[in-house]
């Protein structure tokens, strides 16, 4: 076995001393970015050895301009079969379809002379912008492109490296992409913030009448709503949920909140996980003064409408940022219920992987 490299890393390294010698020896003048975006768990930096059993491996992805794919792509896919190595650094650099599964791909590690099925990509940029956001790179974005991206695909742009910048093009895109406008930033955090006022009651009152199940499902679904005003409050784009922990993991927040999350989460009372979650939200009002967007809110929980329920009262917090919104566009949105984007009123998989309903998705905004 190879001794496990991460795959960012491990694709810089390929690049700089397997691909690009060949490209410049052979295509000198050729004009391309080199980088390693979009899936893959080593994109995000959360690879580990289990991540090199399928679709992990060498691999650079290579963009070109129009002219120069419809040019000379064939050739240089040509030469890089021709020119690899069959190793590097202990992995093999080609790969194969599994005999049950064919979309899934393999280390080929019988295969040690003739042409290298290498697991390298040739393209444009705006067929892979396609394909990761039905979207060119070229036509303005406006409020309701943002909102209808899946926040893990605009993670997956963003993240990676790039390696090589002949074009410019994949930096350019990465830098328009690097976070929401301030004003769709704000309508975010205040749909977050709608989310909690919606149901922080519910915890208590479930209990009350003896629903411990309950209570604790609620409880889950506001703290996974906690650490999405977290992941809001730091910029930084939520990923998918196979890596929602490991990618909170990192914010600054976490070491605060992570073990008052799994106090609440073990929590056998419904008492004790009101408790817990108070600290929570306690916790991330002070968060949400602390970024300065809106006038100081009470940090205090206290009673729900007389009821023995403590909750922070999350729609004060969603009012207040509706307020110093001052784009029109997001404005006129704000008036209407506040849905936030998809990754606020839809966790399907299938939903949000289906880019090609987001014009549909848009009229929800108009």
């Amino acid at each position: 076995m190879a001794q496990f490299i991460q795959g960012l890393e491990l694709s810089r390294l390929y690049y700089l001393e397997a691909v690009q010698p060949i490209l410049a020896a052979q295509f000198p003048n050729l004009r391309y970015d080199a980088a390693l975006i979009g899936s893959g768990s080593e994109v995000l930096g959360f690879d580990t050895a289990r991540s090199t059993d399928h679709h992990w491996g060498c691999r650079v992805m290579l963009f070109l301009s129009e002219a120069d794919h419809t040019r000379c792509a064939p050739e240089i896919d040509a030469a890089l079969r021709r020119e690899l190595p069959h190793r590097f650094r202990g992995y093999a650099t080609s790969m194969t379809p599994d005999a049950g599964e064919p979309w899934v791909l393999h280390f080929d590690e019988g295969r040690t002379a003739g042409e290298v099925a290498h697991f390298n990509s040739i393209r444009t940029l705006s067929d892979f912008l396609q394909e990761a956001l039905e979207w060119d790179g070229v036509t303005p974005l406006d409020v309701t492109d943002w909102l209808t991206f899946p926040q893990q695909n605009l993670r997956v742009l963003t993240a990676g490296g790039v390696w090589y910048s002949g074009l410019g093009a994949v930096e350019r895109v990465r830098q328009q992409l690097a976070y929401f406008p301030h004003d769709v930033w704000l309508y975010l955090l205040a749909a977050g913030w709608a989310r909690i006022g919606q149901e922080e009651a519910f915890v208590g009152r479930g209990g009350e009448v003896g629903d411990e199940l309950g209570s604790r499902v609620i409880t889950a679904r506001l703290i996974r709503d906690l650490m999405f005003l977290c992941f809001l409050m730091e910029k930084v784009y939520a990923p998918y949920p196979k890596w929602y922990g490991t990618g909170f993991a990192r914010l600054t927040c976490a070491p605060t909140l992570t073990p008052i999350f799994h106090r609440a989460l073990s929590a056998q009372h419904w008492q004790q996980r009101e408790a817990h979650l108070c600290h929570a939200y306690e916790t991330v009002a002070k968060l949400h003064n602390a970024l300065g967007v809106t006038d100081p809110l009470p940090t205090d929980v206290t009673r729900y409408h007389g009821r023995p329920f403590n909750v922070i009262h999350g729609d004060r917090f969603a009012e207040a940022l509706v307020k110093v919104i001052t784009d029109p566009e997001v404005k006129q949105i704000a008036q209407q219920p506040l849905i936030g984007s998809i990754d606020q009123f839809s966790d399907n998989t299938d939903f949000r992987a289906n880019l090609r309903k987001r014009e549909a998705l848009k009229a929800l905004y108009r």
